[in-house]
């Protein structure tokens, strides 16, 4: 009996001991933090508002000095009155700027993570690249979409979203636009998901808590806004809104997750008033897809539940696979193969397959050609080259035929990274904020190059316009030159 009264009193001295460690911890700033694979790390990060002060001060100090001859437009900020209605548009609008065929949209104009422009280097200097520049930027998982000389993003800066546009060579902010909104979430990290949309001269940038704006690219002035987890009446998911606007025709297409039809929902592009919903799906996290499959065009959505396509006209059903994971977290692409294939693929054990979709009569006809776990795409996406598709499976990278599912190999521990495909090379940033060359063959896994370009926990795509490659975190941006010599 004395021996258990001991061991009680030991216990509650240990219990306290580690209430009064773990209070101290806190008060000093520490917190965990958990990784792609669900780790759970010990970390100090800066706190929101520290984070904010670091960035504003950067800025402030960017705007004292003159810009670069030939660097466009001024440091401005836009402020823009509250309303919860979709503004029309100014009749002065003025005429957009001129088309692009660069990096406009999320993960590349096509929304498949594979670059066309100018050939890269081959090879990399033994010690890394050395950034163009680099820089603070607030928190968010947002990547960059590049047009005329501009990057623009979405980012956390304190209680506020902010819409940035950047000199592309410079870094340099050219205009913000800002609301006020702040996702917080401990476990995976603070600030907005959804990488903007750009077109024709507007930019459409959704944040974390719903709020969608059409900005005019060149100065960041808002041509209508509304926050689509209002209008459709929806909840937001416990990771925050993450699928990029995609545009359409005359619309610019989001997946709200609403309920009585409203799961997906179209919106005139210059107007902001709504032209479709459709569905009743909750919100994924993957980005909408405009293809053509089986000779019909449509938008693919990968919802928290299934894979389905829609009609871009008025949204209404073609076809649909069901697709549950953990929590009903869907959050890679899924990925043309061909003329009437679609890879997809999740994490969490459930892995990936290719469905093939056939006409009969009106319907469709959806046929899983194979399915496995050999690649498990958690929330970074996959690319494909000549018939085989490079991604992650979990935090390692691997290669599998397209046709078969059968794996060429596994190598890399990168954790959950991001990749692009340029040429016959895969540019990797790893989760620690590493860049990575791989050469893209199955012969097996081939690392060509590797350094430190970021520091910190690095979810966010790279993206990449004539051999320029510009990364982010939830603390840095950088733009190194990739261009061959």
């Amino acid at each position: 009996m004395k021996l258990l009264k001991r061991l009680f009193k030991f216990a509650a001295i240990l219990t306290v001991a580690f209430v009064a460690i773990g209070l101290a911890t806190f008060a000093l700033g520490g917190r965990v933090v958990m990784d792609g694979g669900g780790g759970l790390h010990l970390r100090f990060p800066e706190s929101a508002a520290a984070r904010e002060r670091v960035v504003q001060a950067h800025r402030k100090a960017q705007e004292a000095v003159p810009p670069q001859l030939g660097s466009p437009g001024p440091l401005d900020t836009v402020t823009v009155l509250p309303t919860n209605k979709p503004l029309p548009v100014d009749s002065d609008y003025p005429s957009p700027l001129p088309k692009s065929t660069e990096w406009t949209d999320f993960r590349g104009p096509r929304r498949d993570g594979r670059y066309e422009g100018s050939p890269l280097r081959a090879k990399w200097p033994v010690d890394g690249l050395k950034p163009l520049w680099k820089q603070p930027i607030g928190e968010g998982y947002a990547s960059f979409v590049i047009s005329d000389g501009r990057a623009f993003t979405i980012e956390q800066r304190g209680e506020r979203e902010v819409v940035a546009a950047y000199d592309v060579k410079t870094g340099r902010q050219i205009w913000t636009n800002t609301w006020t909104a702040a996702f917080r979430e401990f476990m995976g990290g603070d600030g907005p998901r959804a990488t903007p949309t750009f077109a024709e001269g507007l930019l459409y940038a959704l944040g974390a808590q719903g709020e969608l704006r059409c900005l005019e690219a060149a100065t960041g002035r808002v041509i209508w806004r509304t926050n689509i987890l209002d209008d459709a009446g929806a909840g937001n998911v416990q990771w925050g809104m993450a699928a990029a606007p995609l545009l359409v025709d005359d619309t610019v297409v989001v997946h709200p997750g609403g309920p009585d039809g409203k799961s997906v929902v179209a919106y005139n592009k210059r107007t902001g008033v709504r032209v479709w919903s459709s569905q009743n799906d909750a919100a994924g996290y993957a980005s909408p897809i405009l293809a053509t499959i089986a000779g019909v065009r449509q938008i693919v959505v990968f919802t928290a539940t299934r894979l389905m396509g829609l009609k871009p006209e008025d949204g209404s059903f073609l076809w649909d696979y069901p697709w549950r994971t953990q929590a009903d977290i869907n959050a890679s692409q899924p990925l043309l193969i061909g003329d009437n294939r679609v890879f997809v693929s999740s994490g969490y054990g459930v892995g990936a397959a290719v469905l093939e979709l056939s006409r009969e009569g009106s319907a469709f006809k959806v046929r899983e050609v194979w399915r496995n776990t050999k690649i498990k795409n958690r929330f970074n996406s996959s690319v494909l080259k000549d018939g085989y598709i490079y991604g992650f499976d979990e935090s390692i990278m691997a290669c599998v035929d397209a046709a078969t599912g059968d794996l060429k190999w596994k190598g890399g521990r990168y954790g959950y990274g991001q990749l692009l495909l340029a040429g016959d090379q895969l540019v990797v940033l790893t989760e620690e904020g590493e860049l990575v060359l791989v050469r893209a063959t199955p012969d097996g896994h081939q690392e060509l190059a590797r350094f430190e370009a970021i520091s910190g926990k690095t979810w966010n795509h790279p993206a990449i316009t004539d051999g320029l490659l510009l990364v982010r975190n939830l603390r840095e941006m950088a733009a190194f030159d990739l261009q061959q010599k």
